[in-house]
């Protein structure tokens, strides 16, 4: 089995034993997923660690300096009540809207940046997108 089929593999088993109703975060984790899945050259390791989180990172094949452009993290210290923190390196985005959490040293060692999100917020997803965008492009340069 390839690699990128293992990783497709756990993501859906995750997806599948995560019961949530209506847009919430396994909504959100899942069109990030499912956006990452469309980008040329990103490949992705998921890593879980039950009862802790569950980390979605992808990276760009053409990536040099780093391993990955991004961490999707599930943070999973109450089941019931699961929320994502989506980060990335501070210097592959911009955080117009100053929405973001600056991290020292937090991302690798590196300074990054962390949008949390515990509840639905349309606004917030279109702009966690766009961040995905910019970090994917910044990825490879």
């Amino acid at each position: 089995m390839s690699e990128d089929r293992k990783v497709d593999d756990e993501i859906h088993a995750f997806l599948e034993n995560w019961q949530d109703e209506g847009p919430s975060m396994r909504y959100v984790f899942n069109l990030l997923y499912n956006k990452l899945l469309t980008m040329a050259g990103v490949s992705l390791q998921f890593v879980g660690r039950p009862g802790v989180s569950y980390s979605l990172r992808p990276r760009h094949m053409d990536q040099a300096d780093r391993h990955l452009f991004a961490m999707i993290d599930v943070i999973d210290d109450d089941p019931q009540a699961r929320w994502l923190s989506v980060c990335f390196y501070e210097d592959m985005i911009t955080d117009p809207e100053g929405r973001g959490e600056c991290i020292p040293g937090g991302l690798a060692g590196a300074d990054g940046y962390c949008f949390d999100m515990n509840e639905y917020d349309e606004d917030l997803v279109r702009y966690l997108v766009g961040r995905v965008n910019e970090a994917a492009a910044a990825a490879v340069r």
